[in-house]
């Protein structure tokens, strides 16, 4: 007798935020989406990438599933249970299992804390230790994570901004999560330091057992850390599926322009850049059709008049394009 699939540990459909403006030419009560009917799954032990140009809803998707805002519309199921229809002490309870790590450890950490304190606040709010228990837990801590025990005791102006950023990662594992949003943690670290910081990561994904949302403006980054990636724009999936595939054959215009803008040492493996024409246009207003429409090198009237959905590809991929992999390498 067979069993089942596991379930995803995480679940996200149809995911939506909408925001309001403010009253001027669109009126009041007008909104605008600022996350578009986004579904993705991620499974156990797991990393997706998120990546996108800024505003294309990648951050806001990664606050929705730990719920620092609430969607407007869709569903986030964690471990087969209703994530959004938790509240009070159950919420509380579970927020252990799901922690967030920040773009920038200076405005996410506290400057008029410690760092002991700080990585030791979850801990003692979710009374999972206390008294010589706790200094010993937060000591455990940052060592996973790289630091001496002597850190707990400095504030986070006496650290480089690589030390800083592996004590909010420290914070992030305190309650022993089972799921971590990474969102742009190393984009404000040198080369170097990021790149330390990324293997780190990919340490404690292993030792943990711990599943990634990894969130990003840069697919070489990306590419590094995910098991899969779902590439946005303008508040929605345009691709998903496996990152070799991805990396080795876009099949989304946008995908392969990200993928041509990302820095290259290897000449061998340089691709010849795709120029996109102009800004990604506002989510208050987006242009009709195929959002991509207007920047996008291969468009036709098609693109302007219809919106593409999200459809499977035989090699396992969705992807919302009327044309896909003509922009791939080899493409005609």
């Amino acid at each position: 007798m067979s069993r089942e699939p596991a379930a995803p540990l995480l679940s996200a459909r149809d995911l939506t935020k909408r925001y309001a403006l403010s009253a001027g030419v669109f009126g009041r009560g007008a909104t605008f989406a600022a996350v578009d009917g986004v579904s993705f799954d991620v499974e156990r032990g797991e990393t997706l990438g998120l990546v996108g140009e800024s505003g294309s809803g990648k951050s806001t998707t990664g606050r929705l599933v730990v719920r620092l805002e609430e969607p407007t519309g869709g569903n986030v199921f964690f471990e087969g249970q209703d994530w959004l229809a938790l509240s009070g002490r159950e919420l509380a309870r579970r927020r252990r299992d799901v922690q967030i790590v920040f773009q920038d450890p200076q405005t996410s950490l506290n400057p008029r804390m410690t760092c002991g304190a700080q990585v030791s606040e979850p801990l003692s709010v979710q009374g999972l230790a206390r008294g010589r228990d706790l200094k010993e837990r937060v000591g455990s801590l940052l060592a996973e994570v790289g630091l001496s025990a002597d850190i707990a005791r400095r504030f986070p102006a006496e650290l480089s901004g690589g030390q800083r950023q592996r004590v909010a990662i420290a914070r992030a594992l305190a309650t022993r999560p089972k799921f971590v949003v990474c969102d742009e943690p190393v984009s404000s670290l040198d080369v170097s330091v990021a790149a330390q910081v990324l293997n780190l990561l990919a340490e404690l994904r292993e030792k943990s057992h711990l599943s990634y949302l990894f969130i990003s403006h840069d697919l070489a980054v990306v590419s590094r850390v995910a098991d899969r990636i779902a590439v946005m724009y303008l508040g929605r999936i345009v691709e998903e599926g496996s990152a070799a595939a991805i990396v080795a054959r876009p099949l989304h215009p946008y995908t392969a322009a990200l993928l041509s803008a990302s820095p290259e040492t290897d000449p061998a493996r340089r691709r010849p850049r795709i120029a996109l024409s102009g800004e990604p246009p506002s989510p208050a207003s987006p242009p009709s059709g195929c959002a991509f429409h207007p920047r996008c090198p291969i468009a036709r009237p098609r693109c302007r008049e219809e919106t593409p959905k999200l459809f499977p590809t035989p090699d396992g991929r969705r992807v919302a394009c009327f044309f896909p992999g003509e922009l791939a390498p080899g493409a005609p």
